[in-house]
């Protein structure tokens, strides 16, 4: 039974964003009344953002479920018990499976932000059925990032942000979207060096805009012209750095000819950017002693995106800022994302749209068109867990009604989410404060750090955690032998010794098991394990694993093999530093036998050298503005904030607007209006403000979502955004450039 004593502080992390911060949390019964960070923690060390203060808006909410739910054939749902639910949903996916193939069956979602224990176990029902079709956030983000990293040296690059003397960010705010530890301070810090430079490429003047020293203020979607440009500068003038390119990369040749036949004069002025500022950021990236970048989704969710994922690694790669403190680097993973960063997908596509799969994610903008279509091998079911696709993906009611014709849909999640409205059955998950939970966004370097954090709370009556949950149904399915179950079992209560010999035999005996991997070892080693702890199990694999992947740099973090590190992790629930490298130790994760960049990118080439082809736009008499649906601010978040309430200012979530478009269109702050795009229209409020270049106009994230209490408030921004604007490439979707036209609808109103 957790402790709900006030006098207690119990460790946790934040599960906003990809940092997950170390924090602390104090109850009061089952309320987290009191959140602060935790200064134990090996990479927030006691950081955290204001919006990790409101997390009880999560945890006990009027949203969450205390039943698995039914779905009635008026389409209003019953509660019925889990033996009842989980009987039903295992004979209807062997249905699916039997006559159609357990291919069409479709997984999604499947870890959440801070929740991706969960996401282990999905895998497993992902093989018990021969299902392999899976996604989830990431591929309407970075699966444009993924393919250009899988093709420069085959893994994830991230920056020495806090050491750099030039730090670049590119369509990224991490005043409030943050993504590397202790966001704030280290801006504050960089912006008071006037020995140090932040150049941010954005079309708005946003918070770390305001900080920076050069802010390349582009028109929206033309990212790809500044930083042909930059690169044009670098070449042009010979500031690359030679012996790098000579020591560590490989196809530079085509790459430097396609560069020194840029027009930086004519490219300029397509990006809305005074040249001489240009050419002055070119030149402090070229000649500063170390540089680091960041691209987020303000780019990679544009045009060009998987173009301006692979220039803006040739910025860094060009000038030799690799491999030194203050720069870039390859770093280590407990467990890997995805398909894995350096999987570009080898060849794999969509059975019916024919769409590039890369790190092994179906891109996002394709689902429904896999679906709504009568193709014999579309998808005919859809298991989706911790994520709401049904507001978060483009075209939301086309995914609506993709959901809506499918033989059987299955929502995993802590509320009735708009998703969930759509499902046959809704199963109850614990939060991610009442079971144990990790983050497997483990990115730094030259100390990576993981956390395994236990529960805070115990489970809501009525409701399971995903491991059980999974194990349940994975038992109806007779996923595994029972005698091999038996004799894992003996082996565990044997020694650990036993259990990993008897372990990694079966599994090199029979390869198709390792899918049933965090299966197999919840309902083996997790028996053997002390109390509370059995949902851990699988960890020990993952540990194991990570043992092998990088010996010496986890004995370096004083582990010498996988089960020290296991019983690290499980006895330090602030998180532990797992693999601990020296920055010549970088280059062994270039995954090439060379150790070298291969910087030649043939279709990417190609596409760099279009960008000198007569320019075309999204925007029309009809659609003149460019709205950027999803702006992160500090009164928004993930959408499992349902509650509106926790916003203290902009409640509604105005549309952001320039001075000069308001005034040609007679808004003012507070004014109502009406948006429209291709796909829907809104009602929206206006906030004017300089933040905004003309032409260009913002939504938040993180509203648009009904609660019991306050219904629906502010816009739901994929109810405007279109399928159909993708990245040729990735498939990533354009929600940070929708055509779009406003009206002015009548007599100021008062902002919130």
């Amino acid at each position: 039974m957790a402790d709900t004593g006030q006098e207690t502080w119990q460790t946790s992390a934040c599960i906003l964003c990809e940092c997950n911060c170390g924090i602390e949390v104090q109850l009061d019964g089952r309320r987290l009344a009191r959140i602060r960070g935790d200064k134990r923690h090996p990479a927030s060390a006691g950081y955290t953002c204001e919006k990790a203060l409101r997390l009880d808006h999560y945890q006990n909410g009027r949203h969450r479920l205390t039943s698995p739910l039914r779905r009635r054939a008026d389409g209003t749902y019953e509660e019925i018990d889990w033996d009842t639910a989980l009987d039903e949903i295992a004979e209807r996916l062997m249905a699916v499976r039997d006559e159609h193939g357990g291919d069409k069956i479709f997984f999604y979602g499947a870890g959440g932000q801070g929740n991706h224990l969960g996401g282990l176990h999905t895998k497993a029902l992902q093989a018990a059925l021969g299902s392999p079709y899976f996604s989830n956030a990431l591929a309407q983000e970075k699966t444009g990032e993924m393919w250009v990293d899988a093709k420069l040296y085959g893994g994830h690059t991230k920056g020495d942000f806090e050491h750099a003397e030039v730090v670049v960010f590119l369509g990224k705010n991490p005043w409030q979207s943050h993504s590397f530890p202790r966001a704030r301070p280290t801006l504050r810090v960089l912006a008071k060096d006037p020995g140090r430079s932040m150049i941010v490429l954005d079309p708005r003047r946003s918070e770390t805009a305001e900080l920076a020293d050069y802010h390349l203020q582009v028109r929206p979607g033309t990212d790809a012209w500044c930083l042909a440009a930059l690169l044009a500068v670098i070449v042009q003038e010979d500031l690359c750095d030679a012996e790098f390119i000579e020591a560590h990369t490989t196809g530079t040749a085509s790459v430097l000819d396609a560069l020194a036949g840029v027009p930086v004069t004519e490219y300029a002025a397509r990006c809305g950017v005074d040249e001489e500022l240009l050419r002055s950021a070119a030149r402090r990236i070229a000649t500063a002693a170390s540089v680091t970048t960041y691209e987020d989704l303000g780019v990679q969710q544009a045009p060009h995106s998987t173009l301006v994922s692979y220039l803006n690694k040739l910025l860094w790669i060009l000038t030799g800022n690799f491999g030194r403190p203050g720069t870039m680097f390859l770093h280590s993973a407990f467990a890997a994302l995805a398909g894995g960063s350096g999987k570009s997908g080898r060849g794999r596509r969509t059975p019916v749209t024919g769409a590039k799969i890369i790190s092994g994610l179906v891109p996002c903008n394709s689902i429904a068109e896999e679906i709504l279509t009568d193709h014999p091998d579309r998808f005919r079911a859809m298991w989706i867990e911790s994520a709401n696709p049904a507001h978060s993906l483009a075209d939301s009611r086309a995914f609506a009604e993709a959901l809506d014709v499918l033989d059987l849909v299955v929502v995993v999640d802590v509320a009735l989410t708009e998703t969930a409205r759509r499902a046959d059955y809704v199963l109850p998950a614990a939060s991610q404060f009442e079971k144990w939970e990790a983050t497997f966004f483990n990115t730094e370097f030259p100390h990576n750090a993981f956390q395994l954090r236990p529960p805070v709370l115990d489970p809501l009556p009525g409701t399971l955690p995903e491991p059980e949950i999974y194990a349940r149904l994975l038992r109806r399915l007779g996923a595994a032998d029972e005698g091999l179950l038996i004799t894992l079992t003996k082996a565990a209560h044997t020694s650990r010794a036993a259990f990993g010999q008897a372990f990694f035999a079966a599994v090199g005996e029979d390869p198709a098991l390792f899918g049933l991997a965090p299966y197999l070892l919840y309902e083996t080693l997790g028996t053997a394990l002390p109390e509370g702890r059995r949902a851990t199990a699988p960890v020990w694999g993952l540990a194991q694993l990570c043992a092998m992947t990088y010996p010496d740099a986890v004995r370096r973090a004083g582990f010498p093999d996988g089960d020290a590190l296991f019983d690290a992790i499980v006895a330090t629930p602030s998180g532990v530093t797992f693999t601990v490298d020296d920055w010549d130790d970088v280059w062994t994760y270039v995954r090439r036998p060379d150790r070298r960049f291969t910087v030649e990118v043939p279709e990417l080439i190609e596409k760099l050298r279009e960008l000198g082809d007569p320019e075309t736009s999204l925007t029309s008499d009809a659609y003149p503005l460019v709205l950027s649906a999803g702006e992160r601010r500090s009164f928004t978040a993930n959408t499992i904030y349902r509650d509106p309430t926790w916003r203290r200012r902009d409640a509604q979530g105005a549309l952001r607007v320039s001075p000069a478009d308001a005034g040609r269109l007679g808004l003012s702050t507070g004014s109502a209006a009406r948006l429209h795009t291709e796909r829907g229209s809104a009602h929206v409020v206006v906030e004017v403000t300089d933040m905004m270049r003309e032409g260009h106009i913002s939504l938040p994230n993180g509203l648009g979502v009904d609660h019991p209490d306050h219904g629906t408030v502010g816009v739901a921004p994929n109810d405007l955004t279109s399928l159909h604007h993708r990245d040729w490439l990735a498939g990533t979707p354009w929600h940070k450039h929708v055509p779009a036209r406003l009206e002015a609808l009548g007599p100021v109103q008062t902002l919130s």
